[in-house]
Protein backbone atom coordinates (compact mmCIF):
# COMPACT_ATOMS: atom_id res chain seq x y z
CA UNK A 1 0.00 0.00 0.00
CA UNK A 2 1.99 3.04 1.41
CA UNK A 3 5.33 2.83 1.74
CA UNK A 4 6.54 5.26 4.58
CA UNK A 5 10.16 5.68 4.73
CA UNK A 6 10.52 7.49 8.11
CA UNK A 7 14.29 9.26 8.41
CA UNK A 8 15.14 10.21 12.04
CA UNK A 9 17.25 13.13 10.66
CA UNK A 10 14.14 14.44 8.45
CA UNK A 11 12.07 14.30 12.08
CA UNK A 12 14.84 16.40 13.77
CA UNK A 13 15.20 18.97 11.56
CA UNK A 14 11.16 19.63 11.00
CA UNK A 15 11.18 19.89 15.23
CA UNK A 16 13.86 22.15 15.18
CA UNK A 17 12.34 24.43 12.49
CA UNK A 18 9.14 24.43 14.17
CA UNK A 19 10.85 25.34 17.62
CA UNK A 20 12.55 28.09 15.76
CA UNK A 21 9.50 29.18 14.34
CA UNK A 22 7.60 29.29 17.63
CA UNK A 23 10.36 30.70 19.33
CA UNK A 24 10.72 34.02 16.89
CA UNK A 25 6.43 34.00 16.80
CA UNK A 26 7.16 34.46 20.35
CA UNK A 27 9.96 36.75 20.53
CA UNK A 28 8.37 39.39 17.85
CA UNK A 29 4.81 39.41 19.47
CA UNK A 30 6.20 40.11 22.68
CA UNK A 31 8.75 42.54 21.98
CA UNK A 32 8.11 44.56 18.69
CA UNK A 33 4.93 43.41 16.90
CA UNK A 34 1.49 42.70 17.68
CA UNK A 35 -2.17 42.24 16.51
CA UNK A 36 -5.78 44.15 17.59
CA UNK A 37 -9.11 43.56 16.68
CA UNK A 38 -10.99 46.69 17.47
CA UNK A 39 -14.62 45.78 19.38
CA UNK A 40 -16.12 48.93 19.30
CA UNK A 41 -16.94 52.59 17.71
CA UNK A 42 -14.95 54.93 20.09
CA UNK A 43 -12.15 55.17 17.38
CA UNK A 44 -15.42 55.51 14.20
CA UNK A 45 -14.60 57.23 11.72
CA UNK A 46 -10.70 56.99 11.97
CA UNK A 47 -11.51 53.13 13.04
CA UNK A 48 -13.82 50.96 12.07
CA UNK A 49 -15.44 47.86 14.80
CA UNK A 50 -13.79 44.57 13.32
CA UNK A 51 -10.35 47.13 11.67
CA UNK A 52 -7.62 44.35 12.65
CA UNK A 53 -4.68 46.78 13.33
CA UNK A 54 -0.85 45.65 13.68
CA UNK A 55 0.65 47.41 16.80
CA UNK A 56 4.53 48.19 16.92
CA UNK A 57 5.99 47.89 20.31
CA UNK A 58 9.68 49.57 19.60
CA UNK A 59 9.81 53.38 18.71
CA UNK A 60 7.62 53.98 22.30
CA UNK A 61 11.17 52.50 23.74
CA UNK A 62 13.12 54.86 21.76
CA UNK A 63 11.22 57.70 20.90
CA UNK A 64 8.65 58.40 23.61
CA UNK A 65 5.05 59.49 22.91
CA UNK A 66 3.34 61.87 21.00
CA UNK A 67 0.01 63.89 21.00
CA UNK A 68 -2.40 62.74 18.45
CA UNK A 69 -0.95 59.00 18.10
CA UNK A 70 -3.29 56.20 17.92
CA UNK A 71 -2.34 53.84 21.23
CA UNK A 72 -3.10 50.43 22.79
CA UNK A 73 -2.68 50.22 26.73
CA UNK A 74 -3.66 48.60 30.01
CA UNK A 75 -7.22 50.40 30.71
CA UNK A 76 -6.86 52.19 34.85
CA UNK A 77 -8.11 50.38 37.39
CA UNK A 78 -10.81 53.19 37.66
CA UNK A 79 -12.22 52.65 34.01
CA UNK A 80 -13.59 48.78 35.36
CA UNK A 81 -12.71 47.70 32.11
CA UNK A 82 -10.02 44.71 31.73
CA UNK A 83 -9.26 44.12 28.19
CA UNK A 84 -6.66 46.74 26.08
CA UNK A 85 -7.93 49.79 25.03
CA UNK A 86 -7.27 51.78 21.70
CA UNK A 87 -7.48 55.59 21.85
CA UNK A 88 -6.04 58.47 20.47
CA UNK A 89 -3.10 60.32 22.83
CA UNK A 90 -4.40 63.78 23.51
CA UNK A 91 -2.13 64.84 26.59
CA UNK A 92 1.08 64.34 27.90
CA UNK A 93 1.88 65.05 31.36
CA UNK A 94 2.33 68.92 32.53
CA UNK A 95 -0.30 69.19 29.45
CA UNK A 96 -3.85 70.98 30.31
CA UNK A 97 -7.19 69.46 28.65
CA UNK A 98 -10.42 71.11 28.47
CA UNK A 99 -13.58 71.00 26.66
CA UNK A 100 -15.65 73.45 25.62
CA UNK A 101 -17.68 74.86 22.75
CA UNK A 102 -17.62 71.39 20.99
CA UNK A 103 -14.02 71.89 20.69
CA UNK A 104 -10.74 70.16 22.53
CA UNK A 105 -8.13 72.61 23.89
CA UNK A 106 -4.69 71.67 24.93
CA UNK A 107 -2.63 73.96 26.64
CA UNK A 108 -5.57 76.60 25.60
CA UNK A 109 -5.20 75.80 22.20
CA UNK A 110 -8.30 74.87 20.47
CA UNK A 111 -7.41 71.48 18.35
CA UNK A 112 -8.09 71.04 14.82
CA UNK A 113 -9.17 67.47 14.45
CA UNK A 114 -10.54 66.44 11.52
CA UNK A 115 -10.45 62.93 11.84
CA UNK A 116 -13.45 63.53 14.74
CA UNK A 117 -16.87 61.94 14.01
CA UNK A 118 -18.72 65.07 15.29
CA UNK A 119 -18.31 67.90 17.48
CA UNK A 120 -17.46 67.33 21.27
CA UNK A 121 -21.15 67.60 22.83
CA UNK A 122 -20.22 68.04 26.42
CA UNK A 123 -18.22 69.93 28.52
CA UNK A 124 -15.25 69.35 30.54
CA UNK A 125 -13.31 71.70 32.80
CA UNK A 126 -9.83 72.44 32.38
CA UNK A 127 -7.46 69.66 34.02
CA UNK A 128 -3.60 69.16 34.45
CA UNK A 129 -2.02 65.48 33.30
CA UNK A 130 -0.21 64.93 36.66
CA UNK A 131 3.42 63.19 36.11
CA UNK A 132 3.32 59.62 34.70
CA UNK A 133 -0.20 59.74 33.76
CA UNK A 134 -1.90 60.34 30.08
CA UNK A 135 -5.11 61.77 28.73
CA UNK A 136 -6.87 59.53 25.89
CA UNK A 137 -9.72 60.16 24.12
CA UNK A 138 -11.64 58.09 21.48
CA UNK A 139 -12.57 59.55 17.85
CA UNK A 140 -16.04 59.01 18.16
CA UNK A 141 -15.84 61.52 21.38
CA UNK A 142 -19.48 61.31 22.34
CA UNK A 143 -19.96 57.73 22.45
CA UNK A 144 -16.36 56.82 23.85
CA UNK A 145 -15.58 56.01 27.05
CA UNK A 146 -12.53 57.47 27.95
CA UNK A 147 -10.44 60.15 29.83
CA UNK A 148 -13.18 62.59 29.71
CA UNK A 149 -14.93 59.86 32.05
CA UNK A 150 -12.55 57.86 34.24
CA UNK A 151 -9.80 60.11 34.47
CA UNK A 152 -6.01 59.23 33.34
CA UNK A 153 -4.51 56.25 32.70
CA UNK A 154 -0.78 55.60 33.56
CA UNK A 155 1.94 55.81 30.44
CA UNK A 156 3.74 52.61 31.88
CA UNK A 157 0.76 50.93 30.81
CA UNK A 158 0.98 51.94 27.13
CA UNK A 159 1.59 48.58 24.92
CA UNK A 160 2.52 50.26 21.47
CA UNK A 161 1.35 52.47 18.62
CA UNK A 162 -1.03 51.43 16.11
CA UNK A 163 1.35 50.98 12.93
CA UNK A 164 -1.15 49.55 10.16
CA UNK A 165 -4.77 48.68 9.69
CA UNK A 166 -4.39 45.71 7.70
CA UNK A 167 -7.95 44.20 7.31
CA UNK A 168 -10.66 44.72 5.95
CA UNK A 169 -8.49 45.46 2.72
CA UNK A 170 -10.35 48.26 1.57
CA UNK A 171 -9.37 49.91 4.73
CA UNK A 172 -5.23 49.27 4.74
CA UNK A 173 -3.94 52.27 5.93
CA UNK A 174 -0.34 53.04 7.04
CA UNK A 175 -0.63 54.85 10.56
Amino acid sequence: MFNININKQEIKEWIVTIAVALVLVVIIRTFILDTRIVPTTSMVPTIQPGDRLFVEKITLHIQGLERGEVIVFEPPVQSGLKDDLIKRLIALPGDTVETKDGKLYINNVAQDEPYLAEPIQYTEKEVTVPEGKIYVMGDNRNRSYDSHEWGFADIKDVKGKALLTYWPLKRVRLW
